[in-house]
């Protein structure tokens, strides 16, 4: 009984069966509250009516033990295999964990942080789930990484080997290997990827630059470039299909590049043909001064003569066409040319009569238009060779021309110098001169001008000899200048120089002799009246003096020469501001000056006796 009252107590953690089998009613106060206390209460109640013997209540009681025995060793079983099934749990989550970990890299995943002495077994289960889930979703989306990186590679890499691969809507060929998911193989795709990327981009400027190029050399020969690309590869021009990429081949950018050189070589061979029938067509226009409408419309041919612009020829000049056309203008100018070549004659010959003008020298006489014109006419001479005689004859005449241009520079200078001195003496013997007014002073300073100028040609004319002697050196014949040797002018020129400034140097010493004789006329004490010796010295005195007023210019030379009455001066003055010629125009001028500066200089004493006051102003012309 008393295994029983235990039960009952440990059953309901409260003496209730002890209360039911005592038989006494002391226990029955103690009944506890609650749904099990007040069950257990009306089943004493009902036994107690029934009239139970304490056997049969003791036997119901060891039922009731034995039924919640039962009961709770089930509830003892299944707590034990949700322990188990736990456990289970927990170690395939971790073993789970422990792989993802190993194939996603420990260093960049997150780790299963549990403590199994204060944790409960299901909160490990817990926690090691959503660890589980976040690993799963990390390694999903590093397999979808590697699988795009992987395929991208492989889709370069079949353009690169020229194969057919994987463009949109094909399956991607190749499985992502599980087991290693890391971060560091992760980025050798990717370097690996970015490489390739690099690779293809540098072939699609190369196969971009070729297929340019291929466009442009099309473009000058007229040739058709969708037909030539197509040859190549298809997708290599705008029209081909747009879901096909361009091909990056090797053998693509092979072919391409003999395509370019077939092109290269047929533009240079097409160019060397166009140049051809270019040059005489330039030829042509120049000798028989074609009109700007004629010219107009193979402008564009012309640019195959300049290197410079050959590599920008405009579309369709090297084409067959376009070089055919150029060779039927030629054809048409000669023909015209033959009818011409008279006219053509006398206006190369023309053109040599000016150049030679321009160097002072006298053309070839074998080529002057009357002989020209009466060999054309016997028939005696080819009109082509007496043109190209002449042409040979201007090309040497130009190159003469350059070689003298430094000296005929110098020539030019040193006639101007001339001119200048000429002009410095005219003004010298203007009387009026120092007259007041604008014009006045302008001719001062012109004569300032010109005295530095004069005070050069010493040096301009050695310079000028030392010049002409080498170059007589070098081409080894003289310097002809209007039929007379440049180096005589010259030293004529200096030797008459010298003349005039001895001239000059003798008349300021009779300068300074009437001026002593002079000042001693007028000093009265050397004449003495009644000596024989003051009428001696007088005589001769007298007859000096005269002399000297004889040598002396006329007061009115200048004005009377220019005008005459109130307006002299200014009429003077106006002939003296008059422009200057050029001397370096006509080889007359230059002749001209030649003598009057190889001529002699004039003397202003040497005046013959009893001349005039007009012989002596025809005198002071001639300087």
């Amino acid at each position: 009984m008393g295994e029983a009252v235990t039960a009952a107590e440990l059953l309901y953690g409260m003496p209730l069966l002890r209360s039911v089998t005592g038989g006494d009613g002391g226990g029955g106060g103690g009944a506890e509250p609650g749904r099990c206390g007040a069950l257990l209460a009306e089943l004493k109640q009902l036994w107690g009516e029934i009239g139970k013997s304490r056997d049969e209540r003791e036997r119901m009681v060891r039922e009731l033990e034995a039924e919640c025995m039962r009961v709770y060793r089930r509830k003892v079983d299944e707590a034990t295999g949700e322990r188990a099934l736990l456990h289970q749990s927990l170690a395939a989550g971790e073993a789970e964990i422990a792989a993802l970990t190993a194939a996603l890299g420990a260093d960049n995943s997150p780790q299963l942080k549990v403590n199994k002495w204060t944790m409960s077994l299901t909160e490990r289960v817990s926690s090691a789930t959503s660890l589980l889930e976040e690993l799963r979703a990390i390694k999903a989306e590093r397999s979808r990484q590697f699988a795009d990186i992987k395929w991208e590679i492989e889709k370069i890499s079949a353009e690169i080997a020229g194969r057919s691969y994987g463009y949109e809507g094909s399956p991607r060929a190749s499985e992502v290997e599980e087991h290693d998911l890391t971060i560091r193989r992760l980025n050798e795709y990717k370097a690996r990827l970015t490489n390739l990327q690099k690779e293809k981009t540098e072939r699609l400027h190369r196969v971009l630059e070729h297929v340019t190029e291929v466009h442009s050399l099309c473009d000058v020969l007229g040739e058709d470039f969708i037909a030539i690309v197509n040859e190549v590869h298809p997708g290599l021009h705008e029209t081909a299909d747009p879901g096909k990429p361009t091909s990056i081949s090797d053998s693509t950018l092979g072919s391409l590049a003999q395509v370019m050189a077939m092109l290269a070589s047929e533009k240079a061979k097409r160019a060397a043909m166009l140049r051809e029938a270019v040059v005489p067509l330039v030829e042509l226009w120049e000798l028989m001064d074609s009109p700007e409408e004629e010219r107009r419309g193979f402008r564009k041919v012309t640019a195959v003569l300049n290197p410079a612009k050959e590599e920008a020829l405009s579309s369709g000049v090297l084409s067959v066409a376009t070089i055919k056309k150029t060779e039927e203008e030629v054809e048409r100018l000669t023909r015209l040319k033959a009818s011409r070549m008279k006219e053509l004659v006398l206006k190369r010959r023309l053109e040599l009569e000016n150049i030679c003008r321009s160097m002072h020298v006298e053309p070839d006489a074998s080529t002057v238009p009357e002989k020209s014109i009466a060999l054309i006419d016997s028939g005696l001479v080819n009109p082509s060779e007496l043109m190209a005689s002449i042409d040979e004859q201007i090309a040497k005449a130009r190159e003469e021309l350059q070689s003298r241009k430094d000296i005929m520079d110098r020539i030019n200078k040193w006639l101007l110098a001339c001119e200048e001195e000429q002009w410095l003496e005219e003004y010298s013997m203007d009387e009026n001169r120092f007259s007041t007014g604008r014009i006045a002073r302008l001719n001062l300073k012109r004569a300032e001008k010109a005295r530095l100028i004069i005070s050069k040609i010493p040096a301009i004319v050695d310079n000028l000899m030392s010049r002409t002697l080498a170059w007589e050196s070098e081409r080894k014949k003289p310097f002809l200048y209007d039929g007379a040797r440049l180096v005589a002018v010259l030293e004529e020129h200096k030797h008459a120089r010298l003349r005039q400034e001895e001239e000059r140097r003798r008349l300021r010493e009779q300068k300074k002799l009437r001026t002593l004789l002079s000042e001693k006329e007028a000093m009265p004490h050397l004449k003495r009246p009644g000596s024989s010796f003051g009428r001696a010295c007088a005589e001769p005195c007298a007859a000096n003096r005269k002399r000297v007023d004889a040598g002396r210019p006329a007061p009115s030379v200048r004005s009377g020469a220019s005008s005459s009455g109130s307006g002299g001066s200014g009429g003077a003055a106006e002939l003296l501001m008059r422009p200057r010629s050029s001397a370096a125009g006509h080889c007359g001028e230059f002749l001209k000056g030649a003598r009057r500066l190889s001529g002699p200089p004039f003397s202003y004493a040497a005046v013959p006796k009893g001349c005039g006051g007009g012989g002596m102003s025809s005198s002071l012309a001639l300087s």
